[in-house]
């Protein structure tokens, strides 16, 4: 799986070569300040897990990367120069894509017209132009396979597949439309555990297609599975930032349920 993936890697990246760099981000809405002092590096060939509660900036940072709001603090570098993203497209046109948890597919509609969805491929001129139909389903099942994804038909409603396999199909479509940076958006929030197990291969297949993953998540045993490198954040703020050979899942895992502040907690009910 990894080597069909590898086509679409840029051969000008390295491993480890730093795509996208925060340094001291900061957002704030109003007098509300949703994240201060980010640093952050994703880096090709690596997943960086993010994780965090409800309200720790998770979503904050993922709209920033992703182009949705700006960022008012620090600054935002993609290949070594400065950007300030104004929109979704920006982002993308830099090679960064982004899977909301949503995943922002139709439901009724197939899954090749998902797959392409506002990027049809059309012959002829404005009015008169329509769809090249069957270069799009034959693209969509040829990248689709290569992720090891075999559907039962191209054709048939993509509410009809399992929640990975809907995630899966969201990761190929940013894949063949040239990611080199990929956010994924809790993308095994509602799924049990064979499902998650099939988004966390491809997260992996994509990592190691030599593309940088952001995994955003509030499960560090998941992240931990794919992982690399790990920030934790709680109200706005990095309180952890570790390589993988540096954290242990045990670790991850307190830092995640509170860290010093629940050993503290704990020592004062035994008072």
């Amino acid at each position: 799986m990894t080597d069909t993936l590898s086509e679409h890697a840029d051969p000008d990246l390295s491993q480890g070569e730093a795509l996208v760099e925060m340094t001291d981000v900061g957002k704030s809405y109003g007098a509300i300040r949703a994240l201060r002092g980010i640093n952050l590096t994703v880096r090709a060939g690596e997943v960086t897990g993010v994780l965090g509660d409800n309200g720790a900036g998770k979503s904050t940072l993922i709209k920033i990367i992703s182009g949705l709001h700006p960022h008012n603090e620090g600054s935002l570098k993609v290949d070594g120069k400065e950007v300030h993203f104004s929109s979704p497209r920006e982002a993308l046109d830099h090679g960064i894509a982004t899977v909301y948890q949503d995943l922002a597919v139709v439901g009724l509609m197939e899954v090749w017209r998902n797959f392409f969805l506002g990027s049809e491929m059309t012959k002829g001129r404005l009015p008169f132009s329509g769809m090249k139909v069957k270069e799009m389903k034959r693209i969509a099942d040829e990248e689709l396979r290569k992720m090891g994804i075999v559907v039962k038909d191209i054709d048939q409603p993509i509410g009809e597949l399992s929640g990975g396999q809907r995630q899966c199909v969201a990761i190929a479509r940013a894949v063949y439309f040239g990611a080199r940076v990929l956010i994924l958006d809790e993308p095994t929030a509602a799924l049990g555990v064979k499902q998650s197990g099939v988004v966390l291969k491809y997260t992996a297949a994509a990592r190691d297609a030599g593309l940088g993953v952001v995994f955003i998540t509030h499960n560090p045993h998941h992240a931990y599975l794919v992982g690399d490198h790990f920030v934790i954040l709680k109200l706005g703020r990095a309180v952890l930032d570790k390589r993988r050979s540096d954290v242990t899942l045990d670790e991850l895992t307190r830092q995640m349920a509170g860290g010093d502040e629940l050993a503290e907690l704990s020592h004062e009910l035994q008072r």
